[in-house]
C-alpha cells in the first residue's frame, strides 16, 4: 500500500446544500478536479459525515483519468472546524493504487518509506474490533446508531471508547462502503465475530497481501525504507516484519528494514532517516 499526501485543485460539480441545517446531515458530492503530482485529471465522489458540530468526516473515492489500465485513489479525511470561523484543520490518509495495464504505480514511485505503516490486519486491527463491540454492548445496547446520537449531544471525545468507535468507523467508511455511502462494518457488533465477505474486502488492502499482487513495480522500486516501534501499540511491527518477508519472496533484498526501539508514538524523529536515505538512493 502506497500512502502519500496528495496536492489537487478540486472542482465542486455537484453537492448538498450549504445551509447551516444541512451542514449537519450526511450527504454525498461529485467532485472532479487535476491532481498536480501525478499530473492527471480525476473525477470522484465524497461523503460528508458530521460526526458532531465541529468535528466532520470525508470518506471519498477518486478515479484518475489516466492513458491505460486504472488509478484509483481511496481517501479519509478528519476535518475540525474553528467555532465561530470558516476555518478548518485537519489530517487525513490517502491511498492510491493501479491496476490492469496502467504504469502509473512503477512510473510514479521511484520509492517510498513505510513508517509503522498498517500491514498485517489480523495483527493491528481485529483486537480493535472486540475493543469496539464491547464498548457498543457496554454503553450503547450494541448499536452504533445510539453511539453517534450520544456522540452528537456532548462535548466530542470526552469518554474513553470514543477513539475507538471512531476509528473502526471511519476505516470502515474508506474500506468497505457501499457506492451510495452506507458503511459495513467487517465484525458483528454484538459480539465482535469477523463478517468474511466484509473483511475480505479489507484484507485486499492489506500491503503484506498486496506485495504478491504488485510484485513487477516493487521490484522496480530504486529505494524501500521499512520501520517500526518493537513496542507498537497496534504491532505493526509484526506487520512491518510480514511485509518484508513478502518482498524477500519475490525477490526484493535491497530494502533498509529496522526495527527500533520505541511504540507507534513519537516516532517523528524517523521521518530525516528515511527522508536522506531516499534521496541518496533517488538521486539520480
Amino acid at each position: 500500500m502506497f500512502r502519500r499526501i496528495l496536492t489537487s485543485v478540486v472542482l465542486l460539480l455537484c453537492a448538498a446544500g450549504v445551509s447551516r441545517a444541512a451542514a449537519q446531515r450526511s450527504h454525498f458530492g461529485l467532485h472532479g478536479g487535476y491532481n498536480f503530482d501525478i499530473k492527471e485529471g480525476l473525477v470522484g465522489g465524497q461523503l460528508h459525515m458530521p460526526l458532531s458540530p465541529g468535528i466532520e468526516l470525508y470518506p471519498s473515492f477518486d478515479y484518475y483519468l489516466v492513458d491505460a489500465g486504472s488509478l484509483v485513489g481511496f481517501n479519509i479525511d478528519l476535518k475540525f472546524r474553528t467555532p465561530g470561523t470558516p476555518l478548518y484543520f485537519g489530517g487525513g490518509l490517502n491511498i492510491l493504487s493501479g491496476g490492469g495495464s496502467s504504469d502509473a504505480g512503477p512510473d510514479l514511485f521511484g520509492g517510498f518509506a513505510t513508517h509503522a505503516g498498517d500491514a498485517l490486519y489480523e495483527a493491528c486491527y481485529v483486537k480493535e474490533f472486540a475493543d469496539a463491540a464491547r464498548a457498543l454492548r457496554d454503553n450503547y445496547e450494541g448499536s452504533y446508531e445510539n453511539f453517534w446520537k450520544d456522540f452528537h449531544s456532548r462535548v466530542p471525545m470526552s469518554k474513553p471508547t470514543d477513539g475507538t468507535l471512531i476509528m473502526n468507523y471511519g476505516v470502515a467508511a474508506c474500506f468497505s462502503a457501499d457506492e451510495d455511502g452506507t458503511v459495513h462494518l467487517p465484525f458483528d457488533p454484538a459480539t465482535g465475530r469477523l463478517v468474511d465477505e466484509v473483511w475480505a474486502r479489507w484484507l485486499e488492502w492489506d500491503p503484506v497481501r498486496m506485495a504478491p499482487r504488485h510484485a513487477d513495480a516493487l521490484r522496480s522500486q530504486r529505494a524501500i525504507w521499512i520501520d517500526a516501534g518493537r513496542r507498537d501499540d497496534w504491532y505493526l511491527d509484526l506487520g512491518a516484519e510480514a511485509f518484508r518477508r513478502e518482498l524477500e519472496a519475490i525477490g526484493v533484498t535491497d530494502y533498509h528494514f529496522e526495527l527500533f526501539d520505541g511504540t507507534h508514538a513519537g516516532i517523528d524523529y524517523r521521518y530525516p532517516l528515511a527522508l536522506a536515505y531516499l534521496a541518496k538512493r533517488l538521486n539520480p
